[in-house]
């Protein structure tokens, strides 16, 4: 429901925003601005979801060899202990965890394309356990909520763009937004948890927590000793390396257990065809509604609020430039990296704000496109306190960021 009255609200708060433009300035292009924004980001939700219909069908065809080649139950015995305190809800050797784990994996390897169809496909079969089919479960929320803190070990798309604008060391924004996505994804699971009542004190919670937390501490050790072309090259081939070793491997394991594998690919794919095109009205209504909120310019009356009030305190107001990276990510990955580039554009990719800019772009994930996108592929409507624990990891990653880049780069 919280989900359904912001929607409603990007309208509301454009449209009055828009008049007071119109009244006040006589701007008088501001409602053509409006109106050609809903169309174009209708389109554009459009192409995204005949895009995302491709990788459906590859990933949820692949998956569906591994399903029936038992990755599941390996999975389960790696951190089945781990998950079954998280998620309680899932059965052991369900398989919902194996879908789980291969998104956050992914997630954590910065392979979108992977992540996405991975991430549906564990909402389906979470919900196939749901008792209250238009009620978002515990197991859901938890999921979605690991989701959308942003974890991400190797930032690499934005390490690219900078590298493109002509940042001098584009990758030292590596280990600050390491540090801020990983602080983003601690508040995510604090905050369900106390919500969950799951005792994150369990020593069987704590040990997986340290063995996590060593392994990104041996990531950043290797990857900070690397060059930006060293580290670059790096990561493109230790990402493609996984995501194509888990093919190859998903594919023996069908073969191990005799499987017809081109049937059994054809059966997962058609499975994503369906659930693709079953979000596209879910992805269109979110995106008008961002596209809506923007063309408004309320978000730049937002920024202008908060600089003034900044400097009204006395305060530094450096960080406030970047702000505009940090509310857009939230709401459009598209829109949070066309605003990092204008940032960076604007006061050059070495300046303070263009690095705190990257940093915030890394640091939180697309939350109400993803609340949208996946309850609405298994058509849930009352989403609980989803959104609330998603924005508090935001909020978290926001300001982990801007104390993490001044102490960095001020």
């Amino acid at each position: 429901m919280a989900l359904n009255y912001i929607w409603v609200g990007f309208f509301l708060i454009a449209f009055t925003v828009a008049l007071i433009k119109l009244i006040l300035f006589q701007d008088v292009e501001v409602f053509p601005a409006l109106l050609s924004s809903t169309f174009d980001m209708a389109k554009t939700g459009f192409e995204l979801s005949l895009y995302l219909t491709g990788v459906m069908s590859l990933w949820l065809g692949i998956m569906k060899i591994g399903e029936k080649g038992g990755i599941v139950p390996i999975l389960s015995k790696l951190v089945g202990p781990f998950f079954s305190r998280l998620f309680p809800e899932i059965p052991r050797n369900h398989p919902a965890t194996g879908s789980i784990i291969m998104n956050f994996s992914a997630n954590i390897l910065g392979l979108d394309n992977a992540a996405t169809p991975l991430g549906l496909k564990a909402m389906k079969e979470m919900q196939d356990l749901n008792p209250i089919k238009d009620t978002a479960s515990n197991a859901q929320i938890m999921f979605l909520a690991l989701n959308t803190s942003g974890l991400t070990i190797i930032p690499l798309a934005i390490i690219l763009d900078r590298s493109i604008l002509g940042a001098a060391n584009p990758t030292d924004i590596f280990i600050p937004t390491l540090i801020t996505t990983s602080i983003s994804s601690i508040v995510a699971l604090i905050a369900v948890s106390f919500y969950q009542k799951i005792n994150l004190f369990d020593k069987v919670i704590l040990g997986y927590l340290a063995i996590f937390g060593t392994l990104i501490g041996g990531s950043v050790f290797y990857f900070s000793t690397l060059t930006q072309v060293q580290l670059q090259s790096q990561s493109s081939l230790i990402s493609s390396l996984i995501i194509l070793s888990i093919i190859v491997f998903f594919l023996l394991l069908g073969m191990s257990k005799r499987l017809p594998l081109f049937e059994t690919f054809i059966e997962g794919a058609k499975e994503g065809f369906e659930t693709s095109i079953k979000i596209i009205p879910y992805l269109i209504a979110i995106l008008v509604a961002i596209g809506v909120f923007r063309a408004s310019g309320a978000l730049d009356y937002i920024i202008g609020g908060i600089a003034w009030v900044v400097a009204s305190l006395g305060w530094n107001t450096d960080f406030v430039p970047a702000l505009p990276v940090a509310f857009l990510k939230p709401l459009s990955g598209g829109a949070a990296k066309g605003m990092m580039v204008e940032t960076i554009k604007t006061f050059g990719p070495d300046s303070f704000a263009g690095r705190l800019g990257s940093i915030f772009r890394g640091c939180t994930e697309t939350t109400f496109y993803i609340l949208a996108v996946y309850f609405g592929s298994v058509s849930i409507r009352k989403t609980r306190y989803a959104l609330t624990v998603g924005l508090i990891a935001d909020a978290a990653g926001i300001i982990t960021a801007i104390f993490v880049a001044y102490m960095f780069f001020h």
